[in-house]
């Protein structure tokens, strides 16, 4: 019971905190950007009729309601939750939107459209004294939030199966520590006594029926628990509430994405990707002359893939490895430090700038701008030879980019992977498309969302 109370105590200091540097946060970029709009009234409000009380408080209102609202969107206040990088992209993007939007807000406030460019140099100082300022307090926001609030103490549960998961909770050392590892068979009365010991608990691929009682356990504690999901969990997440009886009923209606929803997208594809050649266009020039003065070689790189009800098509990306990376015919996944891969290549593969020729794949309709990425055609055939659910996968058109993408890596697993495209798949809007396209922008920063295999688990995939 005193650990409870001790939790309990913690999360409110936690909430607490992360509410006062939240409030700090838009202070500071509100004032920032009323400090910016008054002082351009003042230098132009010659007539006296771009300010008024009225205006002055609506531009201020506009701009905080919209640096909060898609601050929260883009995880740019999650102090002590997110990591640090992601905080750090997630404040710049923030203001770098709310930037952008106000232009166009501004002029209409005003109703003077030819104060644009004026505009568009204010913002810009703006923006980047925000961005300096709200990066400098959110370090020592996290440093001092990991320093007052341990990470918590987990007991992990697991089965038979092996896998990494320990592994991947201990990168993550300032939020959970694993303090314990048992196995689900020491029962129920010994898992019962373990529980008030600990501030949280991983359940680790056990089976159903002990980790429903598990779960029940952790509830009628207000013990918080994690676990990773089964397949069927996913697909049972996107129900929908039925009140028809006296009894609770769940509907998965396991449709495809319906035709409007459809037709949205791909007017969407086709725009943003014929906007970002014309835009990308002198980017693609010296990509190109880098690859060919490099070694010669094609600029182009072709390669069969599976999209849309499991349909071949041939993708396009800038060549990132020597002519003839495969000679031999076998798939080689790329390894870290791989030494197949070029000088330009290393560069383009890190910014994902090999990925931007799928452009024109996206507008011939074989892909989307997000959905589950394409695999090679062996590596499917492979894939749903071991886990035969992995077909869900191409229920939509493979994407340039996409929810194992951004959430996952290179190296990511088969199965994780199908895992996190049937979040995406399940939960499908427009508005979970844009928030991915923008955690694609985050992410570019972080090394290892492009790291290749190591050694032993290209080894393993070769085996198999």
């Amino acid at each position: 019971m005193m650990k409870n109370v001790s939790n309990t105590s913690r999360k409110n200091k936690k909430y607490l905190y992360r509410g006062v540097c939240l409030v700090i946060l838009v202070i500071i970029s509100t004032t920032i950007f009323f400090d910016a709009w008054y002082e351009f009234v003042q230098v132009n409000n010659q007539t006296g009729h771009l300010l008024g009380l009225g205006n002055l408080g609506m531009a201020t209102g506009i701009y905080l309601s919209l640096y909060y609202i898609i601050g929260k969107w883009m995880h740019a206040f999650k102090i002590g939750v997110e990591r640090k990088a992601n905080i750090l992209a997630g404040q710049v993007l923030t203001l770098l939107s709310v930037a952008f939007l106000e232009l166009f807000i501004s002029c209409v406030i005003t109703g003077q459209f030819r104060f644009f460019p004026n505009f568009v140099v204010i913002y810009s100082v703006v923006f980047i004294l925000q961005s300096v300022v709200n990066c400098l307090l959110v370090i020592p926001m996290v440093n001092i939030y990991r320093k007052h609030f341990p990470p918590l103490e987990v007991l992990e549960i697991h089965g038979g199966i092996e896998n990494a998961l320990c592994e991947k909770i201990n990168e993550i050392p300032y939020k959970y520590k694993i303090v314990e590892s048992v196995s689900y068979d020491i029962g129920d009365a010994a898992i019962e006594k373990k529980l008030s010991s600990y501030d949280a608990v991983f359940l680790n691929d056990i089976p159903d029926f002990e980790k429903n009682k598990i779960v029940k356990m952790c509830y009628g504690r207000d013990k918080r628990i994690y676990f990773v999901p089964k397949i069927s969990d996913i697909i049972a997440r996107s129900a929908e509430e039925l009140n028809l009886i006296d009894t609770p009923l769940f509907m998965n209606r396991n449709n495809r994405i319906n035709p409007f929803m459809r037709y949205t997208k791909r007017f969407f594809d086709v725009a943003l990707s014929l906007i970002a050649l014309i835009v990308l266009s002198p980017l693609f020039v010296v990509v190109a002359i880098a690859i060919k003065l490099e070694d010669g070689g094609p600029v182009f790189y072709r390669q069969e893939r599976i999209t849309l009800d499991l349909k071949h098509f041939m993708i396009l990306k800038f060549r990132s490895m020597i002519v003839d990376a495969e000679k031999d015919g076998i798939p080689h996944p790329a390894e870290d430090e791989d030494d197949r891969i070029t000088k330009v290549g290393k560069i383009i593969r890190r910014f994902r700038i090999d990925e931007l020729p799928q452009l024109i794949n996206i507008i011939k309709g074989e892909m989307s701008i997000v959905g589950p990425r394409p695999e090679r055609v062996e590596h499917v055939d492979k894939y749903i030879g071991e886990i035969p659910e992995f077909c869900y996968r191409y229920k939509v058109k493979g994407g340039l980019t996409g929810y194992a993408q951004v959430y996952g890596n290179y190296a990511t697993s088969a199965l994780d992977k199908l895992k996190l495209d049937l979040i995406y798949i399940t939960n499908y809007s427009l508005l979970l498309d844009l928030q991915i396209i923008f955690e694609t922008i985050k992410i570019l920063v972080q090394k290892d969302s492009t790291k290749g295999f190591s050694e032993d688990e290209v080894g393993k995939m070769q085996e198999k």
